[in-house]
């Protein structure tokens, strides 16, 4: 009986990912040797200070803070540390001495990812990255190998499960944008600065990497319009809810026909991160605490739905283990690294080219004519109202009475919109633009 392959597996951080991750290289051994067909010797995990107190119990000997040394000697490297450095610098030593990566580092692949693509094609290796995109759910190897035959024109994703979790509460308890942070940090949901989070910056690097995988095309962090949900009020919910909607921060990414001659005459691409309104009806509509979802639009397969845990130790450690057992199967085996599909180069479009619908909250004053004025401004502006409330108020004050309307719009280009809201603001009946949000799913 032939012996079976040692691989040699580093492991550089040992957060709550990483051990997970490393739990499982060794409570599982056996298990997924039979599945790679080769023994995954866990070799050492690289940690700033091994002396740290850890949630996971694992042998003391692993633990080393020369991660050079240890990534040199592995054929297989799992990086879970985060960051740009040292981090880039690991990886790329890793794929140059011949070891496949497997990597979560998000901000790292949306920022320099084409430099990791280029070194790990060189060397005939595998970068693999499917934890770096919604936890545990498998989405960027559906999208990269059982989409790769078809043609996918758009992408919604809720792909940050701390925001979902903050404007779930608001919206299921009225909660304060303050008060949900609070909780979403007392439950280990937020960290202790959430700017990354509530800013919409995590969630533009996976929209990046999302955009690059389903439309073949390298799109950088820079390529994506990001806005967070911290500007997002609880009267922002309540309005929204009372008009059949729910506001979800998503990412997105879709397939625009030509504009003129910022394509050069060919399709292009936008890729942006806001908060939206969401029909009740709409599937993306009922994720709700901290799970994720991503929705896909493709010509032939219609819409799919990949819904499941964003983050967290093991969800995340599940997808990290995936994609090992993947790269070692492919060592085993033999044969060319699997990396990215990018066939060619599609437009990165501005936010101005994307179209949508917008949600306009308005306080006007109550007088004869003030609708018909609005809705030939909109008119004259090329964009067309689908939805008109007015709610009647009375200060009491000064007993004076004003109108609160809440506009939906048919889908327009994002600049008509904007030049919209600008053209509304200077007329004279208007006291406040209360609120512009955008609209999908209508």
């Amino acid at each position: 009986m032939t012996e079976m392959r040692t691989l040699k597996v580093a492991l550089l951080g040992c957060g709550n990912v990483g051990a997970q991750v490393a739990r499982i290289l060794i409570e599982d051994a056996d298990a997924l040797a039979a599945r790679t067909g080769a023994r995954l010797q866990l070799s050492g995990i690289a940690v700033r200070n091994v002396n740290t107190r850890r949630d996971v119990e694992l042998p003391q000997e692993l633990f080393t803070t020369d991660a050079d040394t240890l990534v040199k000697d592995a054929d297989l490297v799992i990086e879970l540390m985060g960051g740009i450095e040292p981090a880039r610098t690991l990886i790329v030593s890793a794929l140059r001495n011949g070891a496949c990566v497997v990597t979560g580092n998000k901000a790292l692949l949306a920022q320099d990812g084409p430099t990791l693509y280029e070194e790990a094609d060189k060397a005939g290796v595998q970068l693999s990255y499917e934890a770096a995109v919604a936890g545990a759910i498998p989405i960027l190897r559906p999208i990269r190998d059982s989409l790769a035959g078809d043609r996918i024109t758009r992408v919604l994703g809720i792909v940050n499960g701390t925001t979902n979790f903050i404007l779930d509460q608001m919206d299921t308890t009225g909660a304060q944008f303050a008060d949900a942070l609070a909780e979403a940090q007392r439950l280990g949901y937020a960290e202790a600065d959430p700017t990354a989070d509530v800013e919409g910056h995590d969630a533009a690097a996976k929209a990046a990497i999302l955009a690059s995988l389903s439309f073949h095309t390298r799109f950088a962090l820079g390529n994506v319009h990001c806005e967070g949900i911290t500007s997002v009020s609880a009267a922002d919910i309540a309005a929204a809810k009372d008009a059949g909607f729910v506001i979800k921060l998503l990412a997105i990414a879709e397939k625009l026909p030509a504009a003129g001659a910022e394509t050069g005459g060919t399709e292009g691409v936008s890729v942006r991160v806001h908060p939206t309104l969401l029909p009740r009806e709409h599937p993306l509509a009922a994720v709700h605490g901290a799970f994720n979802a991503v929705f896909i639009e493709a010509e032939n397969a219609g819409e799919l739905m990949f819904y499941g845990r964003g983050a967290g130790g093991t969800p995340t450690a599940s997808a990290v283990l995936g994609d090992l057992v993947s790269a070692a199967r492919r060592i085993v085996l033999g044969g060319p690294g699997r990396t990215e599909t990018t066939t060619g180069h599609v437009p990165a479009l501005g936010i101005e080219s994307a179209t949508t619908s917008y949600y306009i909250g308005l306080d006007v004053a109550d007088q004869p004519g003030v609708l018909a004025r609005i809705a030939q401004l909109f008119a004259e502006h090329g964009v067309s109202i689908e939805i008109m409330r007015q709610t009647i108020h009375t200060d009491s004050a000064s007993n004076v009475e004003s109108a609160e309307l809440r506009i939906v719009t048919h889908r327009a280009s994002e600049a008509a919109l904007a030049a919209t809201v600008e053209a509304v603001k200077g007329l004279d009946v208007i006291n406040s633009v209360t609120s512009v949000l955008r609209v999908e799913g209508v």
